[in-house]
Order: structure tokens, then sequence, then C-alpha cells
């Protein structure tokens, strides 16, 4: 009995075990089907060719089988994007003053908006027929014609990755316009992360196609489109570039349009007519092949040249400190994010002073305009034709103890010249960067008291100068000897070529690099002891505050903080100093400086426009009059001053700096006083600072990347 109890015990565990076997053979036969399949049609072949058919096609099965995994996960992500967004714009973006006010300009007018306040949104029906042509032709010539995906272009787009490891192109207009909506691209992205942004593009474009008609799809990303700076959505641009609605574009200006979509800036009409004009013409070449418009209206067209409606007449945002701010914010974040807005940035920009420093540079330059001997365009005969000629000036004023920068001026009329002159290019520096010299000598031992000749520069006394090299004193007068401490006051050029010899050009070049200036632009000869080559307005204005400093510098920066729609906190920036010199040395020519504005060539700011406040600073003109400079600081504020003409020429004969920028300089000066910036006694830093030499030293938000990282380090230039 106990023997077929067992039995039957042992006969149930093998039925069972044969039932849940029959599962898992059913399942694993279901997986492996295809296989088996590809198995049975190939058992007949030759042997030579059975296994690389059947390696072949599992490959295939395999493949497909992910493909269609991929495909599933894919649309499920795509499936959470809201459509909503891709008909919602982009939201205004706030700048604002240190004040917690909208930025405005010396008229009162706002500009202080990247999006939003002149954003115009327009139906398909009120865009030119030729820019919808245009923007086809250059951007997706099979639009009507394809899907989401342009099936031709994907396939060059895989060969492309394939043999170059480069993920770009191919993308259609809805893809395109998937990643407007979404910030999908991200700067610099390589393998994985473009691979899985391309398919996921691809998913919602599927969507979009689904959804939206070929016109609302190209109606949603028209308004999209960025054409640089803030100029977002083709209305936006046609009144920008050309004055005109959307609607009333010719077919020269659609193709304008849509060939510097992909680099507006580098492409801008407003800048480089010449570029933009080549990118036009590409256009029209290429509606001419897919059959858009005929030959002979394109060869018409190439024929003229492109011209471009006066300033004055565009609808523009005219603000060089907002240009300013915009460099610093594409540094910070992707441009993604920018576009799509929505920011509320809060600036270092003192409002009061900002008006006061436009109107003191546009007042004392009409002034200039008026001198005997001005034989230049006047700003006020300009007709509005072409870049205007008349007289130009850029200030920038820096906060010593942060390096917050608290006005900036590029010209006098950013909606007549967008060429921002406190940040761009840079103008020989000329006698400005003499205490430079005078810093590298007493580093090295010199002293202040000590006697230096201030006679001719003899052939061949100064180590790598020509032999016929001979520069003169602005006065024509030479001494047996003087004081270094007089040299520098008076600007003596002759003795100051000596203490530079004193110093040694290496050295010189090392102190220029500390205190910011791009050495990549001093030539190494002694000519450059006199400031023959060039530098921007803020790069001069930030050098400078090391002396009331005491050595010390911190980075100029123009914004405090960015915060996203829902007031979280993006970024938040402040003072980054290190130390570009000792103590000692920089006291030392500061004190040089502050005499240089009671007895020297500064003397002016006293006797003549009476600030008699503590100050210290120095002139600088270049050769022939053309460039006229003056930097200064009290011990609160630093600025730089620079005063001269686009085209490089003599502005009129005694055009010093100390005549036409100084005055300007001291306005600003005697503005700021009563704004809380004091001119107290300038007296020695003594406080020693680190230079932050590694990233994790620095006070910055830890999700930067790296070049972000590095664009904050002090030694900038």
């Amino acid at each position: 009995m106990l023997a077929k109890k067992n039995a039957r015990k042992k006969n149930a565990k093998k039925k069972g075990a044969k039932k849940k076997g029959s599962i898992v053979f059913k399942a694993r036969h279901f997986f492996l089907s295809p296989f088996y399949a590809i198995w049975w049609m190939t058992k007949r072949m030759p042997a030579w060719l059975k296994w690389p058919s059947r390696l072949g096609l599992s490959a295939g099965v395999v493949a497909g089988s992910l493909a269609v995994f991929v495909s599933i996960v894919y649309y499920i992500v795509a499936s959470t994007y809201d459509l909503d967004e891709v008909v919602t714009m982009p939201a205004r973006t706030e700048i604002l003053d240190r004040d917690g006010n909208i930025l405005k300009n010396s008229k009162g007018q706002e500009v202080g908006y990247l999006h939003g306040k002149n954003r115009r949104i327009v139906s398909y029906d009120e865009v030119s027929p030729y820019f919808v042509d245009a923007l086809i032709a250059r951007e997706d010539a099979r639009f009507r014609e394809h899907g989401a995906v342009d099936l031709r272009a994907f396939g060059r787009v895989a060969f492309r990755f394939i043999t170059r490891g480069k993920l770009e192109g191919g993308g259609t207009i809805s893809m395109q316009l998937a990643r407007n909506s979404y910030r999908l691209k991200r700067r610099g992205e390589s393998f994985p992360r473009g691979v899985h942004r391309k398919i996921l593009e691809t998913f919602i474009a599927v969507r979009i196609e689904s959804r939206f008609s070929k016109n609302e799809i190209l109606e949603h990303y028209m308004n999209r489109i960025f054409w640089g700076g803030s100029i977002q959505g083709i209305e936006v641009a046609s009144k920008t570039y050309f004055n005109k609605k959307a609607e009333d574009l010719t077919l020269s200006e659609a193709a304008v349009l849509a060939g510097i979509i992909r680099a507006p800036n580098a492409f801008s009409p407003l800048r480089f007519l010449d570029k933009a004009q080549v990118e036009r013409d590409t256009v029209l070449e290429r509606m001419v092949h897919y059959g858009f418009i005929e030959k002979s209206v394109a060869d018409e067209i190439r024929a003229t040249k492109l011209t471009i409606p006066a300033a004055a007449d565009r609808l523009t945002q005219g603000s060089y400190a907002l240009d300013a701010i915009r460099r610093d914010l594409e540094r910070i974040l992707e441009e993604e994010n920018i576009r799509d807005g929505g920011l509320i940035i809060t600036t270092t920009l003192d409002p009061n002073l900002q008006e006061l420093t436009e109107k003191t540079v546009e007042k004392r330059l009409r002034h200039v305009e008026n001198y005997p001997g001005y034989r230049h365009q006047k700003r006020s005969a300009w007709d509005g034709e072409g870049d205007p000629q008349y007289l130009q000036g850029a200030v920038v004023v820096i906060e010593n103890n942060t390096g917050a920068v608290l006005a900036l001026v590029g010209g006098r009329n950013a909606s007549e010249s967008q060429y921002n002159r406190a940040l761009q290019g840079g103008r020989p520096v000329g006698s400005i960067f003499k205490p430079f010299i005078y810093l590298a000598a007493f580093k090295n031992g010199l002293s202040p008291r000590a006697s230096i000749s201030d006679a001719q520069i003899l052939p061949g006394e100064i180590t790598g100068a020509p032999r016929s090299w001979s520069p003169k004193n602005s006065d024509e007068k030479y001494y047996r000897s003087v004081s270094v401490f007089r040299a520098l006051t008076d600007s003596r050029n002759t003795s100051s070529i000596r203490v530079a010899e004193k110093a040694g050009l290496d050295d010189i070049i090392e102190v220029a690099r500390v205190s910011g200036f791009n050495v990549d632009k001093i030539d190494r000869v002694p000519s450059s002891y006199l400031g023959s080559w060039g530098a921007p307005v803020e790069t001069v204005a930030s050098a400078y505050s090391i002396f009331p400093n005491g050595g010390q510098r911190f980075r100029p920066y123009y914004i405090q903080s960015i915060k996203d729609r829902k007031g979280n906190i993006l970024w938040e920036n402040g003072p980054i100093p290190y130390r570009a010199t000792e103590a000692g040395p920089a006291w030392d020519v500061s004190r040089i400086l502050e005499q240089t504005n009671k007895i020297g060539t500064g003397r002016a700011i006293r006797s003549k426009y009476g600030f008699r406040k503590p100050s210290a600073g120095k002139t600088g003109t270049s050769n022939d009059y053309k460039d006229a400079w003056y930097a200064g600081y009290t011990s609160s504020l630093s600025c730089a001053v620079w005063v001269g003409l686009d085209t490089p020429a003599p502005i009129l004969k005694g055009g010093y700096g100390s005549t036409l920028a100084l005055p300007i300089w001291v306005d600003i000066m005697k503005s700021a006083d009563p704004l809380g910036y004091k001119s107290d006694a300038i007296s020695p830093a003594t406080a020693e600072l680190v230079t932050p030499d590694t990233p994790d030293q620095l006070p910055l938000n830890p999700n930067l990347r790296q070049d972000e990282i590095r664009d904050a380090l002090p030694l900038d230039q």
C-alpha cells in the first residue's frame, strides 16, 4: 500500500512539472518561432549559402525586433509632451536694473525685454508667399511631400554619422518645430545624447504632423524662428530689418530672412550686409532648383545690391547696455532657455547713473562737434543712410569693490549703430597704458623717487627697436633728467620708454595680462610701450580698478541673478576677486596718478571743471589725435572713457584725451557722488586675496558646464 501511495505522489509531481514546463515551452517557442522559420526555410540550401543566410536573417529579426521595441518606448515618451506647447509662444523675459525696475534708456523708453513686448504673432495668411517658398526651399524642400521624416534626408544623416561621426542636418520643419517648442537640443551634445534627441524629435514630429495641417505647422514655426538678439518671429524680423509687415516682403527680402536663419548674428544685414547678400543669393538658387521661381527672376535680383532701410525707421530696442547683458546671458544659459523666455534677470546697472552717463556722452560730443576746426559729419546732419560717420564715445563705469558694471555706453545711439564700442574691437590705448609700465618697474625695484633721463631717444638705445625709432614728447621739450614720479604725472614719452626698458618687455606684458588686457593684441616691440595696440573700454576700466583696490581686481559682471517664471533661482553671481599684483607697487602707481589729477596731465579736472574730490587717473591720445582717452577712479568707482571716429581719423587738432574724454569722466563722477558713490580719500587696500585657480574654488552654480566655468575664471582675457 505504501509503495502505491508513493508512486501516486511521484506521478502527481511529474504531471505538475509537465504542466509548468509546457508554459515555458510555449513561451520559448513563441519567441524563437521566427528563428525556427528561418531554420526551416534554409535547410535545403547548399551548405555554403545556408549559414550566411541564417545569420543574416537572424540578425535582421533581432534588429527589427529592437527597432519595434525602441519605437514603442519613444512613442510613449513622445506622448508625454503637451502639443499645446507648440502653439504657445515663448514668454517675455524681463531685464531689471539693480533697483528691480524694467531697464530703460536715457529717453525713458523701456528696453528691458528680450521677448514679448514687441512680439507679433501672425497667421499663415499674413505672411508673404515669397517668404513661405523661400523658407521651404532653404530649410525643407520636400516639406509638402513627406510626413514628419524625410527618408532621403534621413539616409544622408545616417551616412554622415557613420562616416564622420557627426549628427547634423536632416531635420524637417516639423522636427525643428518640435525642437524649438520643447528645448530638446543642447549645446555641445554628442553621442548618445544627440541620437536620443533626434529620435525623440522624430516621434514628437509624428504627433505634430497628425494634429496640425502643413500650413499650421509653417505658421507655428515662422512665429518661433529666432533671428538674433531679441528678434523672434517673422513679423518682428520683417519690421526690424525692412520696416514692413511680413505680408509685404518682396522676394529679395524674403530670401534674406530665410538665408540668415542658420546664423542670424553672423549674417545680420544690420552689420554684415555683404554676407547677408550672399545668403540671399544662395536661397534664390535653391528656389530656382526646386521650381519655386524662374531663373531669370533670380538672376535679376542677384544683379541688384542688397539695401536696408535707415536704422531710425526700424523696430529696434536701442540699448548698448542690453547688448552687454545679452552677451553675458549667452555665456550662462543655453540658447533654448533664452529663446523660450519667461526669465527675470536682475542686473548690476544703476538706472540713474546709466541715464546720466548716456546724456553726458551725447551732450559733450555735441559740444565737440561745434569746436572750431571740427570737420567731420555731425550727428544732426546724418541722413540715416549707411553707417553713421559722426563722432562716437564709449564709457564703462565699474564698482571698485565688486566688479559690478553700473553703467555702460557703447555709442551715441544703439538704434543708429549697433556696434558696441564699449565691448567690441579696441582702439589704440595710447598713454593710458603707461601706469602699467610703471607698475612693472616698481615690482622690479625701481623707486618713484629715482631719476630718469628725459632726453631724446638715441639710435640703438632701446633694445629691440629699429635704429630709426625716435619717439617724441608731446610738448617737444626734453630734459637731462626727471623723477620717475614726474615722468608719469606729466606723461613724458622718452623717460617712460626708459622706465619700460628697466622693467623689461616680458614683465610688462605679464603685468598687462594679470590686469586683464588681451596680450595677444600686444606686439612684442618697444612701440607697444606707448599703447600702439588696442583694447575695449570695458577692459581698460577693469584694469584701472587694480590701483584703488591695492592690486586686487574683480571680474566685471552685469547679471546679479536669473530666475525662471516660477521664481526659482537659476543663477546667482557675485564678486570674483583675485590678486593681480602686490599692494605696494599698485599703491605707488595710485599715489602718482592722484597727483596727475592735481598737477599733471589731468589737472583740468580741478582747475577747469571744478571736481575737487579725491580722484586719480590718466589721459591718453593716439597718434594724430585719432583716439582720446581718459581712465581714472575715485574711492568707489573706476571709469574709462573713449572718444573717436569709427573710421580712424584725426578728430581735430589738439584733440587730446584731456580735451575730449576727460570732461565726460568729470561729469559722470560729479553725478555719481550724490547717488551714493562717494569720492573719499583713496587709501591702499591691504587685504590679501588668493587667486582662485580651480573651478571648485569659485562661487559658481555647480550645474554649470565646463565652458561656463572657464568663462567665470578671473583671468578672462
